[in-house]
């Protein structure tokens, strides 16, 4: 059966609607092989003339009338004629009958802003015999044409869709990666409508692992990647296909609660890790662009650096915890003047006091006695397996850290976590992990044993000497350091914590990061634009750790 014939077209019209008014009544019709099927009613609305300046209210509103008309109808061309990017417009209206197998097509405006229209779609997919309901919502902006001078719709993927982003494409049929049925360490069935954050994951384990696990495919409505790696996003489901299953390393317990954690704020994410194994207990992230910033996301992450510095400058001999650490208000390092949060001081108290009052002068007077522009980022590399030389293999994608060598200023911004160092919420609950066991295991989703890959390692393990202090230091800080207020709520007495601020350039707002360990429980939260890392971050690790 050919692509037009799947696709073909079963009786009956709907409604195209604005303000109440009915202003055609269509059905997709024929064998649209070309995606230009043509209008049934008699003739749509009229476009407005063009003219100059801004679009008016009642322009954009006909303007828009007329944009439904033609998508309504299955006319393509026209549809596109009334965008500010007629060919991308025409190639994506006519592939939503031919290649998403869209059959029926209602569209009802709703509330319009100026020149914004918001509206529904009431649709149906069929596909070989099959045919599903398909409803959503979106909106589109009428704009001056730049050479026309007409009142356009601003063509934008999401016209079609709301989850289309740029480049990507509406297809249907059988998918070539069969669906797999996810389960927890527990056996228990994890599924993007109970924990919405897993949906790129259980994409991406669908992709790698789908036909590996015995699943056969079956009809689906999905969105195609511009990224040939990037996994495909199911939003219609024709006909289920067989599952196959596979084991997570996940705890459905501990994703619950990081859902509901990282929902109190914006453009939050995290992570934990139990540090005993590598296993990745919980990926969670809210963010209005549904960009993985727990796996994928590249910040610096403030302070919260500072447990690989402090390891770094321990392992060299320079500090001790219970040894005095200089902390002036600011310090100069290659030209550039260096300061602590509200110019605070410190006078004859420890390394490991400083480290829990998050004392940026304390780190950075260390420079000049390490004396080596990679200490760092060997410290990074042989201790938290941090550009090991192996990518991290997790099981989905993810981004590793990166901690750059660095000389003058900038060697002074990479000791506090700052400049050119960048680190996502799974690299930094790994941190944490490391530091909690003096080894690193490289975090899994799936064990490495279901498919063989290779996993990072590390050159060596911390120092029991190091590894001592460091976690001491961190758990003054989770009880009478920057951590304290957040990890209050955390029940025990095995815990440690870090916090972290980070200035982006642009940024109103620093972000706000926090990392901590609680029993065999490390995790990592960063919120964009969040301020201080107890008062956003904080309380998510804090929840985090107190359902691990």
């Amino acid at each position: 059966m050919n692509g037009a014939a799947k696709g073909a077209v079963v009786g009956g019209a709907f409604l195209a609607m604005l303000g109440g008014a009915v202003y055609g009544v269509y059905a997709l019709v024929g064998d649209a092989g070309d995606g230009d099927a043509k209008s049934t009613s008699a003739t749509g609305p009229a476009v407005p003339a063009k003219g100059t300046g801004p679009v008016s209210d009642k322009d954009a509103a006909a303007t828009a009338q007329a944009f439904f008309t033609a998508w309504a109808a299955g006319d393509a061309r026209a549809g596109a004629d009334l965008t500010n990017n007629p060919a991308e417009a025409q190639g994506a209206l006519g592939e939503f009958t031919t290649k998403a197998y869209v059959s029926k097509v209602a569209i009802t405006p709703g509330v319009q802003t100026g020149t914004t229209v918001a509206y529904s779609v009431a649709a149906e997919v069929t596909y070989e015999g099959v045919t599903k309901p398909l409803a959503y919502e979106s909106k589109l902006t009428v704009v001056r044409g730049n050479t026309t001078g007409l009142p356009l719709v601003d063509w934008q993927p999401s016209v079609l869709h709301p989850q289309l982003q740029k480049g990507e494409k509406l297809r249907g049929g059988a998918p070539a990666n069969p669906p797999v049925k996810a389960v927890d360490r527990k056996g228990r069935e994890l599924t993007a409508e109970k924990y919405p954050s897993l949906r790129p994951v259980l994409d991406s384990l669908r992709k790698t692992y789908g036909e590996r696990q015995g699943g056969t495919s079956g009809a689906e409505l999905w969105i195609e990647p511009v990224a040939q790696e990037a996994p495909r996003r199911t939003l219609l489901t024709l006909v289920e296909g067989k599952p196959g299953e596979i084991e997570t390393v996940l705890d459905a317990d501990v994703q619950a609660a990081a859902e509901q954690a990282v929902l109190k704020f914006p453009q939050a994410s995290v992570v934990a890790v139990q540090p005993s194994s590598g296993n990745i207990l919980a990926v969670a992230d809210h963010r209005g662009d549904g960009f993985p910033a727990s796996l994928s996301g590249a910040r610096a992450p403030g302070s919260t650096m500072k447990i690989v510095t402090g390891a770094m400058l321990l392992d060299r001999g320079l500090v001790a915890a219970d040894k005095v650490a200089e902390c002036p208000a600011e310090v100069q390092w290659g030209g550039k003047t260096f300061k602590n949060l509200k110019g605070f001081k410190l006078d004859g108290e420890t390394f490991a006091t400083s480290f829990a009052q998050s004392c940026n002068t304390a780190f950075i007077k260390q420079i000049k006695p390490v004396d080596d522009d990679d200490a760092l980022s060997k410290e990074a590399r042989e201790v938290f397996g941090i550009g090991a030389g192996v990518e991290w293999k997790v099981g989905v994608p993810t981004v590793d850290g990166k901690v750059p060598d660095a000389t003058g200023p900038a060697a002074a911004a990479a000791y506090i976590g700052q400049g050119q160092i960048q680190m996502n919420p799974l690299t930094m609950a790994s941190v944490t992990a490391t530091a909690r066991t003096g080894v690193f295991r490289q975090p899994v989703i799936v064990k490495a044993s279901l498919d063989g890959r290779e996993i990072a390692q590390a050159a060596r393990k911390m120092k029991p000497s190091v590894a001592a202090q460091l976690v001491r230091m961190m758990k003054l800080t989770a009880t009478s350091g920057t951590a304290q207020g957040a990890m209050s709520a955390v029940h025990g007495s095995d815990k440690g914590a870090k916090t972290g601020s980070a200035e982006v350039d642009g940024a109103q707002n620093p972000d706000s990061w926090f990392t901590g360990f609680s029993g065999d429980v490390a995790a990592a939260a960063m919120v964009e634009g969040g301020g201080h890392g107890g008062d956003a971050a904080g309380p998510i690790v804090a929840a985090v750790l107190n359902a691990g």
